[in-house]
């Protein structure tokens, strides 16, 4: 799994926020855009992309894109 790929997965999720916005340093959830649903989401997009469970506690103690990918590299 790449750092790379996995930032593009994600803002995939988005609509309105330009891919361009999102690094792995990216703060989600200061992005206007950010939503419980958008939440639900990434922890769908682990389980379709990368078979890996993500629980809403994963989210709310991640603040960047990078925790997130550490979590999901770690349960590979």
């Amino acid at each position: 799994m790449e750092l790379e790929e996995f930032v593009q997965n994600f803002a995939d999720l988005f609509d309105e926020t330009d891919a361009s916005v999102f690094t792995p340093e990216t703060r989600f959830r200061d992005l206007e855009e950010w939503s419980s649903l958008i939440g639900l989401s990434v922890i769908a997009m682990a389980d379709d992309e990368y078979d890996v469970t993500l629980a809403g506690d994963d989210i709310r103690n991640s603040n960047t894109v990078k925790d997130i990918f550490d979590i999901v590299k770690s349960r590979l």
